[in-house]
């Protein structure tokens, strides 16, 4: 098992290789921008960004900065997401579904990291990152359903690394469920999971979508406000109960 540093420092590696040869004119060239976080200045960077978002909103390149900058996993997959998704033949697009792959890997959801490596090696056949990609090893076990995998994976993060959780996000609740999926489904084409919960309200069962777990209130408005706007939600911050 390759560590995790070095996986970064190849990634980066590739990543300055095989955009620099070819650049489009049309797009911002971050290559200055990765190379300064590569040497430990993230902050300078994200100064920079700011204007950078603000002329150039809808460049994939500025798009795949933000992600490589957004330290919370969850909402930097939705961003990824959108590069893949909206501009699946950008120089970025690769590199952005690796990263997508990657997150879901660290998580162990392998069946959706499966899913990813697959979808890179089938679009992107050329891509530097199949490689790196491949030396992990996915377990594969068709007995566990991927709520099962998430929940499995959940506890093992709590245990090992002693998350406290604190807070979630209520996208909706639905007295039919078939609309709650529809919703779920939304999130998971967008690189997001979440669950669906029954509540019974006054001899009522709505079944209530949630999305995401927080240590901080901060992190969870952040991802809120993310959800809202792509998705044209109303939804709200939820207190865990302990």
């Amino acid at each position: 098992m390759i560590p995790q540093s070095i996986k970064n420092l190849v990634f980066l590696a590739l990543l300055f290789s095989a955009l620099s040869i070819n650049i489009n004119a049309q797009q911002v060239n971050i290559i200055p921008y990765l190379q300064q976080i590569e040497n430990g200045k993230a902050d300078e960077v994200r100064n920079e960004l700011i204007g950078l978002k603000e002329r150039y909103s809808e460049d994939p390149s500025v798009m795949f900065l933000e992600g490589v900058l957004t330290e919370n996993g969850q909402k930097a997959v939705v961003i990824y997401q959108k590069v893949v998704d909206e501009y699946p033949d950008s120089k970025y697009a690769d590199a952005a579904l690796y990263r997508i792959y990657s997150y879901y890997y660290a998580l162990g959801l392998y069946e959706s990291a499966n899913e990813k490596l697959n979808k890179l090696i089938t679009d992107y056949p050329k891509s530097p990152y199949i490689k790196i990609a491949k030396q992990n090893q996915l377990p594969v076990n068709p007995e566990i359903s991927q709520e099962d995998e998430t929940d499995v994976t959940q506890q093992k993060n709590d245990d090992v690394v002693g998350a406290d959780y604190k807070f979630t996000i209520q996208a909706g609740a639905f007295s039919k469920k078939e609309n709650a999926e529809s919703l779920q489904l939304k999130f998971e084409k967008s690189g997001i999971f979440s669950e669906i919960k029954d509540k019974l309200v006054a001899g009522t069962t709505f079944h209530v979508v949630y999305v995401g777990k927080f240590v901080t209130e901060n992190d969870a408005e952040s991802f809120l406000k993310t959800i809202n706007d792509k998705f044209e939600l109303s939804g709200r911050l939820i207190q865990i109960s302990q």
